[in-house]
């Protein structure tokens, strides 16, 4: 009897489920593999790689373009003095004018005042070369000492004077008498009056010497000042910009 309890006793031992010894880790469920999801990560990779790329490559392309060295007046063209070139990022957005398109520009004329140190754009000038509102082109013609001896240039502001024995009697004839003509002599007839032109020097006329200086004045201004150029009576005087 107690053979057999034994062996009753060691059979419903065994039976029982083996546990898992500590530290010993559960078989995980195999994970099932998704191709399709992995190959469109990796197109994704490769697609904004590529397209980072590409703008370096855009960013690094530069083209050579006109800058305005100096202001260029509204009416007048462009000239180896008031443009330069200049590198600049290439982007189509923009109406660059390319510096092999000068020959081109030269020939048009600036819509608006361009200031110096402006990229210069393709909607800043046009075939037509108006003018602004209110002004008027007035060419005189000087002779040396009638101008800076060292020149004028397009852009360059100056004062008009008229000198000479007309402007005297045109201010004795209102009886100013002596010491208010000797005022109105220190007035010009134009302040701050614009050089839109400069005949080149060999242009200028053989006989008199004389170099030809177109003016950008007000309308109103402008009867005044051809009648003392046509007098030979006008002086020119350089000032800065801003009058100072």
């Amino acid at each position: 009897m107690k053979i057999q309890e034994r062996t009753g006793a060691g059979n419903s031992r065994s039976a029982a489920p083996v546990q898992p010894a500590v530290g010993e880790r559960l078989p995980a469920p195999p994970r099932e593999r998704k191709p399709a999801l992995a190959a469109l990560a990796v197109l994704l990779i490769l697609v904004g790689a590529l397209g980072a790329t590409v703008l370096v490559l855009r960013a690094g392309e530069r083209v050579e373009v006109v800058k305005a060295k100096a202001e260029i007046s509204a009416g007048q063209s462009v000239n180896d003095d008031n443009i330069t070139s200049v590198m600049v990022a290439d982007d189509e957005a923009i109406n660059y004018v390319k510096w092999s398109q000068v020959p081109e520009l030269k020939k048009l004329k600036a819509v608006n005042t361009i200031p110096a140190g402006a990229v210069v754009v393709g909607e800043m000038f046009s075939g037509k070369g108006g003018l602004p509102a209110g002004k008027s082109a007035v060419g005189v013609s000087l002779k040396e000492g009638q101008y800076p001896a060292r020149g004028l240039k397009s852009g360059d502001t100056v004062d008009v004077y008229q000198v000479g024995d007309s402007a005297s009697s045109g201010r004795d004839d209102k009886g100013t008498g002596g010491s208010a003509g000797s005022g109105a002599s220190d007035s010009p007839i134009v302040s701050a009056a614009r050089v839109s032109a400069v005949a080149d020097k060999s242009d200028s006329t053989v006989s008199t010497g004389a170099l030809g200086i177109t003016l950008l004045v007000d309308t109103a201004d402008a009867a005044a000042v051809t009648r003392a150029a046509s007098a030979g009576a006008v002086s020119l005087v350089q000032v800065s910009p801003d009058g100072n």
